[in-house]
């Protein structure tokens, strides 16, 4: 459980990150839960966009697929979020 000064610190860190995946139309299929996994062992901080025709919000979406893939909200603003993970064999990320 990342605490206020973490969070905080992540937050910052994904300001310059790019958007890299994107929920469509489709919702969280089991291949979206399978690229964010991916993403999330390869770079611990992801930021996501939630489509106007996606069946779910940015909130409901980050919580679904944080809970599907082991890892925290960092924050959701607008049709944004972004997601965190700790690589436990290699971290990239120090907080």
């Amino acid at each position: 459980m990342l605490d206020s000064k973490q969070r905080a610190k992540l937050r910052g860190m994904a300001n310059s990150h790019d958007t890299i995946l994107q929920i469509g139309k489709s919702g969280i299929g089991e291949e979206v839960v399978k690229q964010v996994d991916d993403a999330l062992t390869a770079r611990e901080l992801i930021k996501l966009r939630v489509q106007r025709t996606s069946p779910t919000t940015a909130r409901e979406s980050a919580t679904e697929i944080a809970e599907k893939t082991n890892s925290e909200v960092v924050q959701v603003i607008g049709s944004r979020f972004v997601l965190y993970r700790r690589n436990p064999k290699k971290p990239v990320i120090e907080i």
